[in-house]
């Protein structure tokens, strides 16, 4: 059964770059025909996708958060990124990866990690 962990720093400064890491096991990011997402929810609000690699390493963004986004992956370690730029207080999130069979569904779902943007 797969597996997903995010990791990365609880609190980042304005302005900087949020840099986040999804750790997989019991299975590998380049298994044919899925998706890696990056996903978070705001205080009060609902899920907000953020973007996707997928298994050939293509790459999906939203495009509200397109200009600021990048993800990628490192198949040596088996675990895909999330970078966010010029992050503001709007910004704080409870972040998560998941893994989904198509874009835009997500199957297999990390615990979540905390971030907060704060100076």
């Amino acid at each position: 059964q797969v597996q997903l962990q995010e990791s990365g720093p609880g609190l980042v400064k304005p302005s900087q770059t949020l840099s986040l890491t999804c750790t997989v096991s019991g299975g590998s990011i380049t298994t044919n025909a899925y998706y890696w997402s990056w996903i978070r929810q705001s205080p009060g609000k609902g899920l907000e996708w953020m973007g996707a690699i997928r298994w050939s390493g293509g790459t999906y963004y939203s495009p509200s958060l397109k200009s600021r986004t990048s993800i990628s992956r490192d198949t040596s370690k088996n675990q895909f990124t999330l970078q966010l730029s010029s992050v503001t207080p709007e910004d704080t999130a409870v972040y998560y990866c998941a893994r989904g069979a198509s874009l835009y569904t997500f199957g297999s779902w990390g615990q979540g990690t905390q971030v907060t943007v704060s100076s």
